[in-house]
């Protein structure tokens, strides 16, 4: 029995170390990915023009890198591109510009570009969740809950648009 309890330890340290290597495999090649794809969009609209796809896609990186200038600056370059995009892929690209100037603290700005992110697609309840949050950061707290209840409307069961408008509506009844 005494023998066996060593083996059983040392094979867990092992079980565990090798579990723990994969996973550092799997996250190294993802990052690679990710950077190669990054590099690639990079050069290409250096050297020329990109189509919105492309100008999000690149944006996106950036906005995982938390480089929001950068991506603002991609992503009105993917409207320029005069190309007719699916309203949609738009609204997309309008959350995500959104994104960028909340980041930035830029919350007028931020509030318009959700705004016209629903505008073309009503339904987005990411966009409806980040408006009404952008609202909560301008004290604006009956217009976060009024939004945050629309995407309620939308996806009853979306957890965020439930946890924040019960908050804010007990902050609402205690300051009255």
């Amino acid at each position: 029995m005494n023998e066996v309890l060593p083996i059983i330890y040392l094979s867990g340290i092992v079980i565990f170390l090798g579990g723990l290597a994969i996973f550092l495999l799997f996250q190294i090649i993802k990052t690679r990915r990710t950077e190669n794809r990054f590099y690639k969009l990079q050069k290409k609209l250096q050297d020329q023009k990109g189509t919105a796809e492309e100008y999000y896609e690149l944006a996106s990186l950036y906005l995982d890198k938390k480089l929001y200038v950068q991506a603002v600056t991609l992503l009105q370059k993917g409207f320029k591109t005069g190309e007719k995009m699916e309203p949609e892929n738009k609204a997309l690209m309008y959350n995500a510009l959104g994104f960028a100037y909340f980041s930035q603290e830029q919350v007028d700005l931020a509030i318009r570009n959700y705004k016209d992110a629903i505008k073309l697609y009503p339904d987005y309840v990411i966009a409806l969740n980040n408006l009404a949050n952008a609202y909560e950061k301008k004290q604006m707290i009956p217009k976060a809950v009024e939004t945050y209840e629309e995407t309620l409307k939308i996806d009853e069961n979306n957890k965020i648009a439930k946890r924040r408008a019960e908050l804010l509506r007990k902050r609402l009844v205690t300051t009255q």
